[in-house]
């Protein structure tokens, strides 16, 4: 018998552990990536910041300064001794309740209305065979590309002819349509599978039916876009308010307070104005960071497939 050659186990070289991997700051930081990360990166996040959110900060916080701390040759950022009368005098010269529920009003029935018909108009471009459709959508581009103020006198000879100056449904009325709405949830809805719905109508389901069951609620973060432009809108809404209104009491929290400037038109009610303006401001914030997360998901929805 021949010999059997013993088996040779040659050295198995140990298996190179990876190198840790830098954090992705520790890159962005790093001697070839510095000027990118500064100029394309902070300095825009700082320019940002410095128009936006700084005249916002200086105004909430003026609005707790004393008028001496305002109209003075050394101004400082945060107030060195606070105080509420601010708030207090805007309460005493203008009817704020008043003029916040007329505001709460017209943005609720408005807004409201603007949403339903942007949806049922959209979907109804979209999805029924509408005669004429395209220059229907025509007109609302059209609409979406004239300014507002062009509308004020025919929309103000026709809301006083109807008796509806100085009230509040004359608010409301000549801007229930809503192009912009209009225009993205169409587009919107152009994007939707084509099955989904062919699916709804072998299962029976109707135009109403395939918009409330299948359209809407695939589409939230979308309505919540539009939803929250237009609230914005219909909130800050003045010079129409302006035109159509005379009375204190009909007056929307924007008009309102600009009776509050005509009141006080000396340099030391600064801090006046900011408390207003403050007002105004804080139910629009309230309003974003409710649908702030549906907003999240309508822009990046698509992104990834």
């Amino acid at each position: 018998m021949t010999p059997i050659p013993p088996v040779t186990t040659g050295s198995v070289k140990p298996k190179k552990t990876p190198k840790p991997k830098k954090p992705d700051w520790r890159q962005a930081f790093a001697p070839k990536n510095l000027a990118d990360t500064l100029l394309a990166g902070y300095l825009p996040i700082l320019i940002a910041l410095l128009v936006i959110v700084l005249p916002l900060a200086w105004m909430v916080l003026s609005s707790f300064k004393p008028a001496n701390e305002i109209v003075t040759l050394d101004p400082s950022l945060l107030p060195q001794d606070p105080t509420l009368s601010n708030y207090e005098t805007v309460g005493d010269r203008v009817p704020l309740l008043t003029v916040l529920g007329n505001s709460v009003i017209v943005t609720v029935i408005g807004a409201t209305v603007k949403v339903v018909l942007a949806i049922t108009t959209a979907y109804a471009l979209v999805f029924i065979r509408v005669p004429g459709v395209n220059l229907i959508f025509l007109g609302i581009l059209v609409a979406l590309m004239v300014p507002p103020e062009v509308s004020m006198l025919p929309n103000y000879l026709t809301i006083s002819s109807l008796g509806g100056r100085d009230t509040l449904w004359g608010i409301i009325l000549p801007g229930l349509g809503t192009a912009f709405g209009t225009f993205l949830l169409r587009q919107h809805f152009m994007a939707l599978p084509k099955e989904m719905f062919e699916a709804a109508e072998l299962d029976g389901a109707g135009h109403f039916r395939k918009l409330l069951q299948s359209a809407v609620p695939v589409s939230i973060p979308a309505i919540a876009t539009v939803s929250l432009v237009t609230i914005v809108n219909e909130w800050n809404n003045f010079l129409w308010p302006l035109i159509i209104i005379d009375s204190p009491e009909k007056m929307t929290l924007p008009v309102g307070l600009n009776l509050l400037q005509s009141i006080e038109s000396q340099t030391g009610s600064y801090g006046i104005l900011m408390a207003g303006a403050v007002l105004v401001i804080v139910p629009v914030l309230i309003i974003f960071a409710a649908l702030q997360r549906y907003i999240v998901a309508g822009l990046t929805q698509g992104a990834v497939k």
